[in-house]
Protein backbone atom coordinates (compact mmCIF):
# COMPACT_ATOMS: atom_id res chain seq x y z
CA UNK A 1 0.00 0.00 0.00
CA UNK A 2 1.12 3.53 -0.71
CA UNK A 3 0.79 6.60 1.49
CA UNK A 4 1.41 10.10 0.19
CA UNK A 5 3.00 12.29 2.89
CA UNK A 6 2.45 16.03 2.65
CA UNK A 7 4.37 18.41 4.88
CA UNK A 8 2.83 21.81 5.55
CA UNK A 9 6.24 23.37 6.06
CA UNK A 10 8.26 24.94 3.26
CA UNK A 11 11.34 25.42 5.46
CA UNK A 12 14.60 23.62 4.68
CA UNK A 13 15.23 21.26 7.58
CA UNK A 14 11.51 21.19 8.38
CA UNK A 15 10.58 19.29 11.53
CA UNK A 16 7.34 18.21 9.86
CA UNK A 17 9.09 16.84 6.79
CA UNK A 18 11.44 15.02 9.16
CA UNK A 19 8.39 13.67 10.99
CA UNK A 20 7.05 12.26 7.71
CA UNK A 21 10.43 10.62 7.05
CA UNK A 22 10.29 9.11 10.53
CA UNK A 23 6.78 7.82 9.76
CA UNK A 24 8.13 6.22 6.57
CA UNK A 25 10.83 4.45 8.59
CA UNK A 26 8.31 3.37 11.24
CA UNK A 27 5.68 2.18 8.74
CA UNK A 28 4.61 -1.45 8.88
CA UNK A 29 6.03 -3.85 6.32
CA UNK A 30 4.39 -3.53 2.94
CA UNK A 31 3.70 0.18 3.32
CA UNK A 32 5.48 2.70 1.13
CA UNK A 33 5.30 6.30 2.37
CA UNK A 34 6.38 8.83 -0.24
CA UNK A 35 6.95 12.46 0.81
CA UNK A 36 5.49 14.87 -1.75
CA UNK A 37 7.76 17.82 -2.47
CA UNK A 38 5.55 20.16 -4.54
CA UNK A 39 3.81 22.37 -1.97
CA UNK A 40 5.87 25.46 -2.82
CA UNK A 41 4.72 25.36 -6.48
CA UNK A 42 0.97 25.36 -5.82
CA UNK A 43 -0.47 28.74 -6.88
CA UNK A 44 -2.94 30.64 -4.70
CA UNK A 45 -6.42 29.23 -5.13
CA UNK A 46 -8.56 31.33 -7.45
CA UNK A 47 -11.90 30.00 -8.72
CA UNK A 48 -11.24 31.80 -12.02
CA UNK A 49 -8.18 29.56 -12.50
CA UNK A 50 -9.99 26.39 -11.40
CA UNK A 51 -10.62 25.12 -14.92
CA UNK A 52 -9.52 22.16 -17.00
CA UNK A 53 -6.78 21.70 -17.60
CA UNK A 54 -5.75 22.61 -14.08
CA UNK A 55 -2.48 24.48 -13.51
CA UNK A 56 0.34 21.93 -13.84
CA UNK A 57 1.39 21.91 -10.14
CA UNK A 58 -2.26 21.41 -9.13
CA UNK A 59 -2.66 18.57 -11.63
CA UNK A 60 0.43 16.86 -10.14
CA UNK A 61 -0.95 17.27 -6.60
CA UNK A 62 -4.35 15.88 -7.52
CA UNK A 63 -2.79 12.94 -9.38
CA UNK A 64 -0.42 12.12 -6.52
CA UNK A 65 -3.35 12.12 -4.09
CA UNK A 66 -5.56 10.05 -6.37
CA UNK A 67 -2.78 7.48 -6.90
CA UNK A 68 -2.18 7.03 -3.16
CA UNK A 69 -4.09 4.59 -0.99
CA UNK A 70 -4.03 7.11 1.87
CA UNK A 71 -2.69 10.54 2.85
CA UNK A 72 -0.58 11.57 5.83
CA UNK A 73 -0.32 15.29 6.52
CA UNK A 74 2.29 16.78 8.84
CA UNK A 75 1.48 20.32 9.89
CA UNK A 76 3.37 22.93 11.81
CA UNK A 77 1.34 25.47 13.77
CA UNK A 78 1.38 29.07 12.58
CA UNK A 79 -0.58 31.52 14.71
CA UNK A 80 -2.51 28.65 16.31
CA UNK A 81 -3.63 27.13 13.00
CA UNK A 82 -2.66 25.55 9.67
CA UNK A 83 -0.03 27.24 7.46
CA UNK A 84 -1.62 29.11 4.57
CA UNK A 85 0.21 27.19 1.84
CA UNK A 86 -1.04 23.86 3.20
CA UNK A 87 -4.64 25.11 3.43
CA UNK A 88 -4.31 26.45 -0.11
CA UNK A 89 -3.20 23.02 -1.39
CA UNK A 90 -6.15 21.36 0.33
CA UNK A 91 -8.47 23.92 -1.27
CA UNK A 92 -7.14 22.99 -4.72
CA UNK A 93 -7.28 19.26 -3.95
CA UNK A 94 -10.90 19.52 -2.82
CA UNK A 95 -11.95 20.49 -6.35
CA UNK A 96 -13.74 19.58 -8.52
CA UNK A 97 -16.39 18.65 -6.00
CA UNK A 98 -17.75 16.00 -5.44
CA UNK A 99 -15.22 13.89 -7.38
CA UNK A 100 -12.08 15.43 -5.92
CA UNK A 101 -8.87 13.58 -5.07
CA UNK A 102 -9.75 13.99 -1.38
CA UNK A 103 -13.26 12.58 -1.62
CA UNK A 104 -13.39 9.38 0.45
CA UNK A 105 -9.58 9.24 0.73
CA UNK A 106 -8.30 7.96 4.09
CA UNK A 107 -6.16 10.64 5.76
CA UNK A 108 -4.35 11.23 9.02
CA UNK A 109 -2.69 14.27 10.55
CA UNK A 110 0.47 14.54 12.63
CA UNK A 111 2.52 17.55 13.58
CA UNK A 112 5.67 18.93 15.10
CA UNK A 113 5.96 22.40 16.57
CA UNK A 114 8.46 24.26 18.67
CA UNK A 115 5.94 24.97 21.43
CA UNK A 116 4.94 22.76 24.33
CA UNK A 117 1.86 21.20 22.70
CA UNK A 118 3.16 19.93 19.36
CA UNK A 119 0.80 21.89 17.17
CA UNK A 120 -2.40 20.25 18.38
CA UNK A 121 -4.55 23.25 17.40
CA UNK A 122 -3.27 23.16 13.82
CA UNK A 123 -3.81 19.41 13.70
CA UNK A 124 -7.40 19.79 14.91
CA UNK A 125 -8.04 22.52 12.32
CA UNK A 126 -6.56 20.41 9.53
CA UNK A 127 -8.66 17.39 10.51
CA UNK A 128 -11.76 19.58 10.30
CA UNK A 129 -10.71 21.04 6.93
CA UNK A 130 -9.96 17.60 5.46
CA UNK A 131 -13.23 16.14 6.76
CA UNK A 132 -15.17 19.03 5.27
CA UNK A 133 -13.37 18.45 1.96
CA UNK A 134 -14.57 14.83 1.98
CA UNK A 135 -11.56 12.89 3.27
CA UNK A 136 -12.06 10.03 5.75
CA UNK A 137 -9.88 11.31 8.58
CA UNK A 138 -8.69 8.85 11.23
CA UNK A 139 -8.69 10.09 14.80
CA UNK A 140 -5.22 8.78 15.69
CA UNK A 141 -2.77 11.62 16.23
CA UNK A 142 0.90 12.19 16.94
CA UNK A 143 2.05 15.55 18.27
CA UNK A 144 5.74 16.34 18.68
CA UNK A 145 6.26 19.27 21.07
CA UNK A 146 9.54 21.17 21.41
CA UNK A 147 10.49 19.97 17.95
CA UNK A 148 13.91 21.63 18.03
CA UNK A 149 14.85 19.11 20.73
CA UNK A 150 13.01 16.13 19.21
CA UNK A 151 15.31 15.56 16.21
CA UNK A 152 19.06 15.07 15.95
CA UNK A 153 21.36 17.14 13.71
CA UNK A 154 20.57 14.88 10.73
CA UNK A 155 16.81 15.30 11.22
CA UNK A 156 16.20 11.88 12.77
CA UNK A 157 13.50 11.55 15.38
CA UNK A 158 15.01 10.80 18.79
CA UNK A 159 12.04 9.36 20.68
CA UNK A 160 11.37 5.64 20.39
CA UNK A 161 7.94 6.26 21.94
CA UNK A 162 7.09 8.67 19.12
CA UNK A 163 8.34 6.20 16.49
CA UNK A 164 6.07 3.56 18.03
CA UNK A 165 3.13 6.00 17.95
CA UNK A 166 3.86 6.74 14.27
CA UNK A 167 3.90 3.01 13.52
CA UNK A 168 0.48 2.63 15.15
CA UNK A 169 -0.95 5.65 13.36
CA UNK A 170 0.26 4.42 9.95
CA UNK A 171 -1.14 0.95 10.69
CA UNK A 172 -4.53 2.50 11.57
CA UNK A 173 -4.44 4.62 8.42
CA UNK A 174 -3.70 1.57 6.29
CA UNK A 175 -6.54 -0.38 7.94
CA UNK A 176 -8.84 2.46 6.93
CA UNK A 177 -7.49 2.29 3.36
CA UNK A 178 -8.03 -1.44 2.88
CA UNK A 179 -10.99 -2.24 0.67
CA UNK A 180 -14.01 -3.54 2.50
CA UNK A 181 -15.04 -6.95 1.14
CA UNK A 182 -18.46 -6.92 -0.47
CA UNK A 183 -20.77 -9.77 0.54
CA UNK A 184 -21.94 -11.86 -2.38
Amino acid sequence: MRILGISGSLRAGSYNTNLLRAAAEAAPEGVELVVWEGLREIPPYDADDDVEPAPEPVRRLREAMADADALLFATPEYNASVPGQLKNAVDWASRPFPGSALRGKPAAVVGAATGSFGGVWAQADLRKILSTAGARVVEAAVAVPKAAEAFDDEGRLLSEETRTALHGLVAELMAEARPVPVAA
